[in-house]
């Protein structure tokens, strides 16, 4: 037999409340047998009585309500989850069986989920490897059926063919970078270098992009040189993809691309700004998902893989940052991350301490 504690602990209480009234009693009473050893007798076996009584009575009401509450609650619930010989469950028993039945629905989702996942991520991948091989199916077709024949033809479609096969790598290289960093099979070389110089570089490695759309680019920064702690080529993919986006999606006349850079005070925060066609609320979210496009023709058309700012969010979860967006539809938007921040190692060379970089400069295409 179990001890309900609960209705141990009522009628302690019940039969406490009823001796103390008693003893008060006998305390003000002049009754001479009020107080002899024999009341005491019947009172101890009377308090022992009830409470005994009591334990049963409140037993008998717990069991009665509960299992009416039991009844109730099994009648809305499924069938495969409570059974016919499930009928004198305790509210114990029907816990252990609304846990079992939200896990199992809780692993349907998860199952359903990943199932919706998987489709549309194979639907991705798809039709992005559909695009350039259809179109060197098409030009081999072609060279095929006699172009080979005409030198400007089979010069223009090899070169059509290589510009496809480089697309088909490019996608290949990004989901395996992408595989890799989520299993962390990648490890980061870290080196103390200026991101200011860096960004220089990466505005250098740009310039003719920028040129054919007008497009200035702009490095403000709190100080020439700020140096951070991290795995400098990787950091350097981090910025070529995040500029170039800005580069694609700027359709509009005086276009503008400004990194900021500024010191904090153990970390450098840097940003990437455009005025460009922005995201709209709604995609905001999804933009750091694999094969997610603000504009899915356009940046088809450009020849992007779609996974740049998944690459970019996974290098930077490498380094134990973050990445944020702002942005505004029509507007222009904002990327903002951090890393940390260090100091420059010094060599000597004789004598004269010289440090590992030099100043950037500020540039404007």
């Amino acid at each position: 037999m179990k001890i309900n504690w609960l209705s141990v602990a009522a009628s302690m209480l019940l039969v406490t409340v009823i001796g103390s009234v008693v003893l008060v009693f006998e305390f003000y009473t002049d009754d001479v047998y009020f107080k002899t050893r024999n009341f005491n007798y019947f009172l101890v076996f009377t308090l022992w009585f009830l409470f005994v009584l009591n334990y049963f009575v409140l037993e008998f009401l717990f069991n009665y309500y509960s299992k009416n509450q039991i009844r109730r609650i099994t009648n809305i619930l499924p069938e495969d989850i409570i059974h016919d010989y499930d009928s004198d469950l305790s509210f114990k028993e029907l816990g252990e069986k609304m846990h079992e039945m939200n896990q199992k629905n809780a692993e349907i989702d998860m199952m359903k989920e990943m199932e919706n996942y998987r489709k549309e991520y194979i639907g991705n991948i798809s039709h992005e490897l559909k695009t350039p091989l259809f179109s060197m199916q098409g030009y081999i077709e072609t060279l095929r059926d006699g172009g080979v024949e005409d030198l400007s033809i089979r010069d223009k479609y090899l070169q059509r063919i290589d510009s496809s096969v480089e697309r088909l790598l490019n996608i290949v290289k990004d989901l395996d970078m992408i595989n890799r960093y989520e299993s962390g099979q990648i490890d980061l070389k870290y080196s103390i270098f200026d991101i200011n110089l860096l960004v220089q570089e990466i505005f250098d490695l740009l310039e003719m992009e920028g040129e054919k759309l007008a497009m200035t680019m702009q490095l403000q920064t709190t100080q020439p040189q700020l140096f951070v702690s991290a795995d400098k080529q990787r950091i350097s993919q981090v910025l070529i993809n995040l500029i170039s986006n800005s580069i694609k999606y700027a359709n509009r006349e005086e276009a503008q691309i400004i990194v900021s850079t500024r010191e904090g005070t153990k970390s450098i925060h840097i940003s990437v700004e455009d005025n460009g066609m922005g995201i709209k609320p709604e995609n905001l979210p999804r933009i750091f998902e694999r094969f997610f496009r603000v504009e899915s023709s356009r940046s088809r058309k450009e020849g992007g893989s779609g996974l740049g700012l998944a690459i970019v969010k996974h290098i930077l979860e490498a380094h134990q940052q973050t990445i944020a967006v702002e942005s505004t539809y029509l507007s222009g938007t904002k990327f903002k991350f951090k890393l940390t921040k260090s100091t420059p190692s010094i060599k000597k060379i004789n004598g004269i301490s010289i440090g590992n970089s030099i100043p950037g400069k500020a540039q404007n295409l």
